[in-house]
């Protein structure tokens, strides 16, 4: 697999450029011919690597978050959800792929799992429209929190969008109510839910999937009420200037949980969740096993009590 690289990874790619020639020219010229070259190189790789993801800026961040190899809902699922069954359609209207969600369980215990899911390549990125769901996908996933709460199943949900899908067709079937909706049912839920933004965590296609009693981030994911380009779009009619927008909104993990906007941060592998999937969906599930067993103990009056007493914390220390 062709292997994406970003703008500020250029450095990183010109010097495994170099390690894959020499590795070439070592198959011609003898194993070991160039072994001494090639380990010194990947030293220095990892050093740049290190270098440059320790001192991200907000823009650079946004790309991370974005990057194609980052994995996927469907990834979480066969990586931490054993057994799953998919549960489709809103029973209103039709049933959006951008959203999936089912039963499963996690780790042994019985879940409901949900998220968003925006696709690999191109197939896969139309049937799931790029992750933005419509009116339809926000029922189903109060459907499913209905069922979960009915049998007090824990709710997890994955959050990695763009925003809600702002077609005509979804305005005219109700997209704001529905993801109001869908916000107040994780509200309102009387059985623990964890919610973890895993790249993107855009607008209110984002929160109505992470009004959740513990929101967790990636270290390279961003949660914000609008994209940078639409930002710079408003602000300066230029959506050239997203980076300068990215820098100004507060919208990495870092500046979210000095807010309370998130509450915990989960270290990514060196590079980015992309560069190794498995290591970062390993360290998700652990951060969440982790979360659902504080909550284990809590009554359902207790969870929506704990749940409200969060949101209305946001931003408080800062308005002292």
């Amino acid at each position: 697999m062709v292997h994406h690289y970003l703008e500020f990874e250029r450095p990183i790619a010109e010097l495994e450029g170099k390690i894959e020639e020499l590795s070439n020219l070592s198959e011609t010229a003898g194993a070991g011919s160039f072994e001494s070259e090639i380990v010194g190189l990947r030293a220095r790789v990892d050093d740049l690597r290190r270098q440059a993801y320790a001192g991200l800026d907000a823009w650079q961040k946004t790309q991370v978050a974005r990057h194609p190899e980052r994995p996927h809902f469907i990834n979480y699922v066969e990586g931490l959800i054993d057994e799953f069954v998919e549960l489709r359609g809103d029973r209103k209207f039709a049933d959006d792929q951008a959203i999936i969600g089912g039963l499963g369980r996690f780790r042994g215990q019985p879940v409901v799992v949900m998220g968003h899911e925006k696709g690999h390549d191109t197939t896969t990125r139309l049937k799931h429209n790029f992750g933005m769901a419509r009116p339809e996908g926000y029922r189903k996933a109060v459907r499913l929190m209905d069922m979960a709460e009915r049998f007090g199943l824990p709710v997890i949900s994955f959050v990695d969008t763009a925003g809600a899908y702002p077609g005509l067709g979804a305005e005219e079937r109700g997209q704001a109510e529905a993801i109001a909706r869908c916000t107040e049912r994780c509200l309102t839920l009387e059985v623990p839910m964890i919610a973890t933004i895993t790249g993107e965590g855009g607008s209110g296609g984002a929160i109505a999937l992470a009004g959740a009693n513990r929101v967790l981030i990636l270290e390279h994911s961003i949660y914000s009420v609008i994209s940078p380009e639409g930002a710079a779009s408003i602000l300066w009619r230029d959506g050239a200037r997203a980076r300068d927008a990215a820098d100004q909104m507060k919208i990495t993990a870092q500046d979210l949980i000095k807010t309370g906007v998130v509450d915990r941060i989960i270290t990514e592998p060196l590079g980015g969740a992309h560069s190794d999937p498995a290591a970062a969906i390993q360290a998700v599930g652990d951060a969440v096993e982790g979360e659902l067993l504080s909550l284990s103990n809590m009554d359902g009056e207790a969870l929506r009590a704990q749940r409200a007493e969060r949101f209305y914390a946001i931003g408080r220390d800062g308005l002292a």
